[in-house]
């Protein structure tokens, strides 16, 4: 074989020095394959945007060798973009049940039909080009989650996918420690492991410490119980479900991602409700108020959400009562403590007991803490590490925790989105760049929003807009009317009359200069008109709205 075949490419796409957006590449000569394709949510500067994915420019450069896409689990931030991505690549895309249930919500809502949809389940071994890929089962705050081992014709990956270690899950289904010990055994060349909560030390408490906190919060509510949690943590859902039956209070579900996954999970057999306990929105007013629990979205105090729209009394079917409980069974989303904090505000303000405090054991992570990585670490035993799926600290903090267990500093290597991380028998180093970054959705339009339109909507939110219209004579050259002046969102016109006045006289004295002016040079009017403008609207005030100007002939 050529030398040059005998390396591994990974190639991060996303989820590097970012919480979302995961999407990892492995390339060995002419074939590719690629583990999640995630979404994250717009920062708080990304104003209008909906949702941020993956630039895949790569893939599509490469797309005669991309042999499939491989799911790790249900969570948008690694299933989000698939209906994107094939739109414009047409590859077999392998999960769990659940995870392409899940998947199949998101297909059919962009009008994609003729997927090519592959179940796996944990053990099964599928063949993509020269990678065998085999999956192994791992906990998460979903189910049917798995890691993914790669045999490559240099050594075998284990990509880890989002895990923890839950001794005492909520379906049973333990973690396969012995397969991590057996491909240890038999020797592993990479680990692609999980660092979100890299810096968290000790373990991560298993989910059933959710379920006894429920236990304890329904047997002493007098009232309604609310509780609101992510709606893909079917196992929480679960829990609420058992607890509700125990202390016989009939289950209403609202919000629509959570309607979808109780309905999807349910169907596949994720979700055991008995027959008769899970009741419509509407016959929730059939039975007192302490015979009923309600589920719902909105513990990210999300504007849209459920939760939220009924802490601000805005929601058409549910309305908080007095003595009504609020459990909010999540942990706020960095950049999302404000929204939370001003949904309970409003709750308590309408008379709910809001329970939200992790310390109150409403809600454990879906993550390994310290232990459990150096657990994964002492089980894979890997000759080089790469850590993925979090932000440059975690990282750097995953790589430490390498260094203590007794890895040489040389085997870690630390990439970012769009590294070409070159993996031999005996060595691991970044090779290059690909394209790689963020591709914004607005609405329908995909990556048509860039930096200068959020440039411009940063102006527009920050100062206004004055729009300039003005007639010129075809002929002549001559104003034939204008110049007139509308203001959105820079002064509330009717209350400064005199500055708007003002402002059309600077307009006309600039206009008056380039009078007669022929038409090829309407662009220097225009840049006439802003400067001047721009200038005295700034020396009054010190704003700058944008100024555009709108020019029409007759």
């Amino acid at each position: 074989m050529a030398k040059a075949q005998n390396k591994v490419q990974i190639i991060p796409l996303g989820g590097l020095g970012e919480i979302g957006k995961n999407m990892t590449a492995f390339r060995y000569g002419d074939d590719i394959i690629v583990v999640d394709a995630g979404l994250m949510f717009p920062e708080e500067d990304m104003l209008g945007v909906d949702l941020v994915i993956p630039d895949i420019s790569y893939l599509l450069e490469n797309r005669d060798k991309v042999r499939g896409i491989f799911l790790t689990h249900g969570h948008e931030d690694h299933i989000g973009a698939i209906p994107y991505v094939l739109k414009q690549l047409d590859v077999p895309v392998y999960g769990t049940a659940l995870t392409l249930g899940l998947v199949q919500g998101r297909l059919k809502e962009n009008g994609i039909n003729n997927a090519s949809l592959f179940t796996v389940k944990p053990g099964d071994k599928v063949h993509a080009g020269v990678f065998k890929l085999e999956f192994i089962r791992v906990n998460h705050s979903i189910p049917d989650a798995v890691s993914i081992a790669i045999r490559t014709p240099i050594g075998v990956i284990i990509h880890t996918g989002d895990f923890k270690f839950d001794q005492t899950p909520v379906d049973g289904e333990v973690t396969q420690f012995s397969k991590f010990a057996e491909f240890g055994d038999a020797g592993v060349l990479a680990l692609l492991a999980d660092s979100t909560n890299a810096e968290r030390p000790g373990f991560t408490p298993s989910e059933r410490v959710v379920g006894q906190t429920f236990d304890d919060e329904f047997r002493y509510a007098k009232n309604r119980i609310i509780v609101a949690t992510f709606s893909s943590n079917v196992h929480r859902i679960q829990q609420v479900v058992d607890t509700a039956i125990k202390y016989k209070r009939k289950v209403a579900v609202i919000g629509r991602s959570m309607v979808n996954v109780v309905g999807i999970a349910s169907e596949l057999g994720y979700l055991k409700i008995p027959d008769g306990e899970l009741i419509d929105i509407d016959e929730a007013n059939n039975y007192r108020p302490d015979q009923i629990v309600i589920i719902t979205t909105g513990s990210q105090g999300e504007p849209m959400s459920a939760l939220t729209r009924m802490a601000m009394n805005d929601h058409k079917k549910v309305g908080i009562m007095p003595g009504d409980t609020v459990i909010i069974s999540a942990t706020p989303i960095p950049g999302n403590e404000k929204l939370v904090a001003r949904t309970i505000d409003h709750l308590y303000k309408l008379g709910a007991e809001v329970i939200y405090e992790k310390s109150n054991g409403v809600h454990v992570s879906g993550h390994a803490s310290q232990e459990e990585i150096k657990l994964m670490h002492n089980l894979v035993r890997p000759k080089f590490f790469i850590p993925v799926h979090g932000e440059y600290r975690h990282l750097i903090k995953h790589a430490k925790l390498a260094k203590e267990l007794g890895m040489p500093s040389e085997n870690i290597l630390i990439g970012e989105n769009g590294s070409v991380i070159e993996l031999t028998r005996n060595s691991v180093a970044i090779n290059g760049k690909v394209t790689s970054g963020k591709v914004l959705v607005d609405g329908l339009g995909v990556g048509d929003v860039g930096n200068i339109v959020l440039r411009d909507r940063r102006q527009l939110s920050q100062d206004g807009i004055m729009i300039v219209v003005v007639t010129i004579d075809k002929e002549s050259g001559t104003i034939v009317s204008g110049p007139d002046i509308v203001s959105r969102g820079f002064v509330y016109v009717r209350e400064a009359e005199d500055l708007m006045e003002h402002a059309r006289l600077k307009v006309q004295n600039a206009l008056s200069k380039c009078e007669g002016n022929s038409i090829s040079e309407w662009s220097a009017i225009k840049s006439t008109v802003r400067e001047s403008l721009g200038r005295f609207l700034y020396e009054k005030t010190r704003r700058r709205p944008m100024i555009l100007p709108i020019i029409m002939e007759i």
